[in-house]
């Protein structure tokens, strides 16, 4: 008995084996108060339907175990980060529609300010703790605004890059009135400057909302492949870019109210 006590208090001890995947591909998405509850049903909604749709599920078939782990958070201030779907992992078409049913399922609640760095550094811990061994770690971050609490989004960024994290972005440049005041016309080049890093990241923009289901679908499908396409907006261009200009922004526009 006493042996096998022993026995089993040594085999506590020794830790688990993390579970094998091709891919840990985190989706942080933007629930900040400069979108608009139309806004966020449609972001909902697309990243439902991308997860269902042909290309997706092709793309996992094709990949070298048909195993990725996937999680989904929703994020706005420096403190307001809410996982909607813990990881989870995704074989084939029915592990696909579970997850997408399980989003649509969920409340979405706009919330105050827009930090791009706490997203970040918040998905680099979740990646660190999910209990999957990835051949690639990705951050997919979707955003309408630069960020602007905080601290410097190019210190996250570096910070989480080092980790062995590629973080690929998702710029939302619709021209919409709610969040007017806040917006950065060249959004897409901010991320591509100031947010995304790593081995092969990129930037896949959105400039009109009929057309957020088919970037989603393009990105994901890129992502789970593991090879991005010639025409997105690739890492670490040359031009300098002032990564800063959200916290300028705010600064400018804090005599209104507490807005994105």
């Amino acid at each position: 008995m006493r042996l096998a006590a022993l026995f089993l208090l040594l085999m506590s001890c020794v830790p688990l084996r993390a579970e094998e995947v091709d891919l840990e591909l985190l989706l942080l998405v933007d629930v900040s108060r400069s979108m608009s509850a139309e806004e966020l049903e449609i972001q909902r909604q697309g990243y439902a339907r991308a997860l269902t749709s042909d290309p997706v599920a092709a793309a996992l078939g094709r990949s070298l175990t048909g195993r990725i782990a996937l999680a989904y958070v929703e994020w706005a201030g420096e403190h307001r980060q809410t996982i909607r779907h813990d990881w989870a992992l995704i074989t084939g078409r029915e592990d696909l529609e579970a997850f997408a049913w399980r989003l649509l399922q969920a409340r979405t609640v706009t919330q105050s300010r827009t930090s791009i760095s706490s997203a970040l550094r918040f998905g680099a811990f979740l990646l660190g703790a999910n209990g999957y061994e990835g051949l690639r770690r990705v951050i997919d971050i979707s955003g309408d605004g630069p960020n602007n609490q905080g601290g410097l989004v190019t210190l996250a960024r570096d910070e989480v890059v080092a980790e062995g994290i590629t973080i690929n972005g998702l710029p939302l440049m619709t021209h919409d009135l709610q969040g007017a005041r806040w917006r950065l016309e060249d959004l897409d080049v901010y991320y591509s400057r100031c947010v995304i890093g790593g081995p092969g990241a990129f930037v896949v923009p959105v400039t009109e909302w009929r057309d957020f289901t088919a970037a989603i679908t393009r990105k994901l499908v890129l992502e789970i492949a593991g090879t991005p396409a010639e025409r997105v907006y690739r890492a670490q261009a040359p031009a300098p870019y002032d990564c800063e200009i959200g916290e300028k922004m705010w600064r400018d526009n804090r005599r209104f109210d507490d807005m994105p």
